[in-house]
Order: structure tokens, then C-alpha cells, then sequence
């Protein structure tokens, strides 16, 4: 899933150089729903692991 968010920062990047605001934002805004999802599932697998070590 990080691979995804950085496909779509990368995109919104490209997309912003070339002077297409509104797919620069949707792409840019799609990378930060990712990366949001991908941390919320480290952070609780992260956990998990801790509490079955345990």
C-alpha cells in the first residue's frame, strides 16, 4: 500500500510540473488517504505484535 501512495505523489508531482492542477490534487490527495491507511495498519499491527509477544 506505501508502494501505491508513492506511485500517486509521484504522479501528483509530475502532474503539477506540467501545470494540471486539478489531477495533481486528486493524485496528491489519493497519496494521503494511503499513506494514512498504510500507517493506521502499521501502527496496529505494530501493536498486535506486541501484545502476542507478551
Amino acid at each position: 500500500m506505501l508502494h501505491y501512495a508513492a506511485v500517486f505523489l509521484v504522479i501528483a508531482l509530475i502532474a503539477a510540473v506540467f501545470g494540471f492542477g486539478g489531477i495533481a490534487a486528486g493524485a496528491a490527495s489519493i497519496a494521503k488517504v494511503l499513506f494514512f491507511i498504510f500507517l493506521i495498519g502499521f501502527v496496529v499491527s505494530l501493536v498486535l505484535g506486541l501484545f502476542r509477544r507478551a
